[in-house]
């Protein structure tokens, strides 16, 4: 079972920035594409951005566009998800995610081929 962990999140003003991190514990990260989630109370999970293994592949959603961006540092055996002009809509439980490294091409923010999940952290845009 690969061991995923989100950093704190916590709650930030709207126009501020966070970013989070995903450490991979116990397997070397860079054999798997990472995707970051998110769901937001009352709605369905969201694929918000998610990178290839080696960092040249990504994907962002429409909604987060220009305002987050997704790298990795493999030697630190970490994905980070860089958020900035954060808007009340961004509040939600934040999941990264490991797909399956038999899976290839474009990840996919559907979810679909990530099976290994971080246990969430809180991110709250609120003033």
């Amino acid at each position: 079972q690969l061991l995923l962990v989100e950093s704190e999140g916590g709650l930030v003003q709207p126009g501020g920035s966070l970013r989070l991190s995903c450490t991979a514990s116990g397997f070397t990260l860079d054999l798997y594409a990472i995707g970051w989630f998110r769901q937001a109370p009352g709605k369905e999970r969201e694929g918000v951005s998610c990178i290839g293994r080696s960092g040249g592949s990504k994907n962002y959603a429409d909604s987060v566009k220009g305002r987050f961006t997704i790298y990795r540092d493999n030697a630190k055996n970490t994905v980070y998800l860089q958020m900035n002009s954060l808007e009340p809509e961004d509040t939600a439980v934040y999941y990264c995610a490991a797909r399956s490294p038999r899976v290839f091409g474009l990840c996919a923010l559907s979810g679909s081929g990530f099976g290994s999940w971080g246990q969430g952290t809180q991110v709250t845009v609120s003033s």
